[in-house]
């Protein structure tokens, strides 16, 4: 059982201007509009070891950036773990579009075994989401299918919903509801019914203090894992091996400098029993290489990302965003230097994104 969450890595931290040196931001519009985002925002920063992402979502203060960062240092001044798999397997994603798009965004994504549906959409309600898995279900009928309700259900919504949507197959439940007592409670009340559908948890791992609580408190089958906000991939590892869970690894809509991590981190677990959300550029407009990590066969390669100058400058941001990312990179480099020192973390204060909307998080 896990008692405490391991340590942050304290792999050297570069100077604010070493990372400024090499920062470029763009700005990559999506094919559909994803958990409120239809432009995603990054900053990316190149070191010895290659390129990396910071990408925090927009409405994240400087104390819950900080771990982006770090991931970003880590991957472009430190490199990855040695893998233990060439390939990582992933599913495709389908946003909360009506069932008419749903084949449209299945396109694509190529031939792959699973699929990822985001449910509990704000403004709709549990028919669309019964149609859309349906629509999900009869184009492919073999396929593994997941939920994602990013914590958007009450726990008697999340058991009316499962009741409604379990006879498609489902796989796993993932983030039901927001906090960590109901997921136990929705995970326990599954088991008293004889339901099959395991319960999964996102954001209860990922934004918070704690990350081992959900397991601690056994209210999670699953753990679904982002490198970037748990502080990279090393330390991702280090939480999944303490937790005693299978891991998902899933994105955070990331360009495909910020998927090299992911699969970094997918390559380099023991055990790798579902399919990874980490097919999410083909949901994007735009890239920052020539060679996208795109999925072939159902699997995305573990290989290195070739930036192209080219595409950073047709997805350059304005230079009003440009100032404000590289504000917020100033913050939050702050943050992990008062951090390795000992001190108290200056500047965790929400980011001034001109939106308030808390679920806008583009979160996949």
């Amino acid at each position: 059982m896990p008692q405490q969450p391991p340590a942050p890595s304290l792999l050297p931290l570069p100077s604010l201007d070493e990372l400024t040196a090499s920062a470029r931001v763009v700005s990559v519009p999506m094919h559909v509009r994803f958990r409120g985002v239809l432009v995603r925002e990054v900053l990316l920063v190149h070191g010895p070891a290659g390129w990396g992402e910071f990408c925090p979502f927009l409405e994240y203060g400087d104390a819950e950036s900080a771990p982006w960062l770090a991931g970003a240092v880590e991957a472009a001044w430190h490199g990855f773990p040695d893998p233990v798999r060439a390939s990582v397997p992933v599913n495709a994603t389908v946003p909360a579009v009506g069932p008419a798009g749903v084949e449209a965004v299945l396109s694509r994504f190529g031939a792959v075994g699973a699929v990822k549906v985001k449910v509990a959409e704000e403004g709709q309600g549990l028919v669309d989401d019964v149609a859309r898995v349906a629509e999900v279900r009869r184009l492919l009928p073999a396929a593994g299918i997941k939920i994602d309700a990013n914590g958007g259900w009450t726990v008697p919504e999340a058991l009316d919903a499962l009741d409604a949507l379990g006879p498609f197959g489902l796989q796993y439940v993932e983030q039901p509801v927001a906090d960590i007592p109901g997921l136990r409670t929705v995970r326990l009340e599954l088991r008293r019914r004889g339901m099959g559908i395991l319960v999964a948890a996102d954001e209860s791992v990922r934004r918070q203090e704690d990350p081992l609580r959900v397991a601690r408190e056994d209210a999670a089958d699953i753990l679904v894992v982002k490198a970037p906000p748990l502080g990279g991939v090393r330390r991702a590892l280090d939480i999944i091996g303490a937790a005693g869970l299978p891991a998902v690894v899933s994105s955070a809509l990331d360009t495909s400098v910020g998927i090299r991590a992911g699969v970094a981190l997918a390559a380099a677990l023991p055990e790798l029993p579902y399919a990874c959300g980490l097919a999410t550029v083909s949901l994007m407009a735009g890239d920052v290489t020539r060679a996208s990590l795109v999925p072939e066969g159902g699997h995305l390669p573990v290989r290195d990302v070739d930036v192209s100058a080219d595409l950073l400058d047709r997805f350059a941001a304005t230079a009003d965003r440009t100032r404000w990312w590289l504000g917020r990179l100033g913050r939050t480099h702050a943050v992990l230097a008062a951090a390795r020192r000992g001190s108290p973390a200056q500047g965790d204060r929400q980011s001034d994104t001109g939106t308030s909307h808390p679920r806008n998080t583009g979160t996949t």
